[in-house]
């Protein structure tokens, strides 16, 4: 599971197309992994790589102060396409702790808040302005739903009460269902030894 997150303050990575599916999040030739560790080197690929290896220079994500940034603001339905949750997981391998576009399909917002990452819709009005400010400064407030920002940037944003519960303690479902386990031993003690009718 991922740190627990309350606030979050970081400049963004802007990646303003529309409809970035997860295979060019991560694509489908770096799928043989189990495991997490080293797919944010795969993140975008051929994005931010040449035919030949070679870095693109035009690629925000290659930037040298991309490094330092943990929010990603994208165009319109990020993250559609299949569902896969190594997408969710070469994200957060790179660092990234929040995707905020006017858009996110239900499957990748899922995948994303167990991987420790906050999925933020912004109204139009809000997105514009983030699109067209890239690494500006934010700060993601977790715990009263807000994202602040330069050029007097202030709006509210929903996340399901469970899911934001998970983030705030760094907690994934299986995490989550651990940490109940003294009341779930409490109540089959309680329970053990009585008869069910059907």
């Amino acid at each position: 599971a991922a740190a627990p997150l309350t606030v979050l303050e970081s400049p963004t990575i802007v990646l303003a197309e529309e409809n970035i599916d997860t295979d060019q999040i991560i694509p489908a030739r770096f799928l043989t992994t189990t495991t997490r560790h080293g797919l944010g080197n795969h993140a975008f690929a051929d994005w931010r790589r040449q035919h030949d290896g070679t870095l693109r220079l035009d690629c925000p994500l290659n930037r040298p102060d991309a490094a330092t940034c943990k929010v990603i603001v994208a165009g319109r339905n990020f993250g559609c396409g299949s569902s896969r949750e190594h997408a969710a997981w070469a994200l957060a391998d790179m660092g990234i702790r929040a995707v905020i576009s006017s858009e996110l399909p239900d499957i990748f917002a899922s995948n994303a808040v167990k991987n420790g990452i906050i999925p933020i819709v912004a109204g139009q009005p809000e997105h514009r302005v983030l699109l067209d400010s890239p690494f500006t400064n934010v700060r993601v407030d977790l715990r009263n739903m807000t994202v602040e920002g330069e050029h007097d940037l202030r709006f509210a944003f929903h996340i399901e009460p469970f899911a934001r519960y998970c983030l705030l303690h760094g907690l994934d479902h299986l995490g989550y269902l651990l940490q109940q386990m003294p009341a779930i031993d409490a109540f089959m003690q309680t329970h053990r030894n009585k008869e069910y009718v059907q």
